[in-house]
């Protein structure tokens, strides 16, 4: 199971729908609230900028406006008023007190029914077609929040052998629902305002551009010619370069005592090359995993080089995680977050990740965790 951040993004792929305007104007109507909204908050990803803008509440409505080229999943927040006597806000409810709509050019109204997150919308052929698809994908959706709920459990407890059992039923869950549903709509509907968003989570975060490339080909030249088309060809592009097969990315950055590290400087040796974050709760739980085998076969010639996506000014965070999980190996960080260089150089969307270089720097193996690394390693060693 991997901790990701993924900048989804649909398209219409009818250009003449959008030809006039760009603008998008979306009033919400909240009567039915039963609690005093004060501020609605408004975030979306697009053109890879983290949007966000607020807008008070009056008569029961809240209004916003701005332009996109392409439809885009936003999600909206309700804030509510204080108790004037004691000053108690009332927290937020991630069930009741958020939602989802899919802007497009044009003038949207979305209506609270019984709660914020429950909402009706008119106005936007994109958000039509987002909900009939997420009925679909209900069913799934229901079972990984509960594997969700399971995992976050056993790690809490550090139950580790339960931890790895319910992850890999969420990967493999997820990989069903992303082929059984997003992938059987996009080949279905390539025409479709939400093909994009669609194709996204079909591809997932660990794209196989062998298999994802000529479904994307078959979209129309409108589509893969957006915005997020373009970013979507472009991650192709790193996935062919990063695959099984070819020789990694070379690449040199600064390690915790601002040295520069080239990954070339590996060469002759088995490296495996580990992307993590002091933040990131999976990564965390698989250190020890790495520690235990890179102890076992280091003594061979076995390295590992880590880049670390944590944050700008965390550098005493990274340092003390290296510390805490006892990774005595070379480690390396532009701390830029997602930003980082090198993992944009990969196509990095989603951690932990990893590859195996063999001692040429070609790429033998992906995403070995667990208890696949050591087994990897073994056969390699023994041979």
């Amino acid at each position: 199971m991997k901790k990701t951040v993924l900048i989804i993004l649909a398209i219409l792929s009818v250009p003449a729908l959008f030809a006039q305007s760009t603008r998008f104007t979306l009033s919400g109507d909240i009567s039915s609230l039963k609690a005093p909204a004060e501020w609605i908050i408004l975030s979306y990803y697009f053109n890879d900028q983290h949007v966000t803008d607020s807008a008070p509440v009056r008569s029961n409505g809240y209004s916003f406006g701005g332009h996109i080229s392409e439809p885009v999943l936003a999600r909206l927040s309700v804030k509510y008023k204080s108790n004037g006597e004691t000053g108690h806000i009332m927290p937020a409810n991630s069930r009741r007190d958020y939602a989802s709509v899919f802007l497009q050019p044009g003038a949207i109204k979305i209506t609270s029914i019984d709660s914020f997150s429950n909402v009706s919308v008119t106005g936007s052929k994109a958000d039509d077609e987002y909900r009939s698809l997420e009925e679909i994908a209900k069913p799934y959706n229901s079972r990984l929040d509960e594997l969700y709920r399971q995992s976050s459990i056993a790690r809490k407890n550090k139950e580790t052998d339960l931890s790895r059992i319910v992850e890999k039923q969420i990967d493999s869950l997820s990989a069903s629902a992303n082929e059984n549903i997003y992938g059987v709509y996009v080949r279905k509907n390539p025409a479709s305002p939400i093909a994009m968003y669609a194709f996204r989570n079909w591809a997932g975060y660990e794209i196989d551009a062998d298999k994802i490339e000529p479904v994307f080909n078959t979209l129309p030249a409108a589509t893969r010619n957006s915005i997020s088309g373009k970013d979507m060809q472009e991650k192709i592009n790193i996935a062919k370069k990063t695959g099984i097969g070819r020789m990694a990315i070379d690449f040199t950055q600064n390690d915790t005592l601002d040295k520069p590290v080239a990954l070339s400087s590996f060469r002759g040796k088995y490296v495996l090359l580990d992307f993590w974050a002091s933040w990131c709760g999976p990564c965390r739980a698989e250190n020890p995993n790495l520690v235990s085998t890179f102890n076992k076969y280091h003594e061979k010639g076995f390295q590992i080089l880590s880049v670390s996506l944590d944050k700008p000014g965390a550098k005493e965070r990274w340092l003390q995680a290296i510390h805490d999980d006892g990774l005595n190996w070379s480690h390396v960080s532009d701390l830029q977050f997602w930003g980082n260089a090198v993992a944009r150089l990969y196509g990095i969307e989603a951690i932990p990740q990893n590859l195996l270089l063999d001692p040429t720097g070609k790429i033998i193996a992906k995403n070995l965790q667990g208890e696949a690394l050591g087994r990897k390693l073994a056969t390699i060693y023994t041979n």
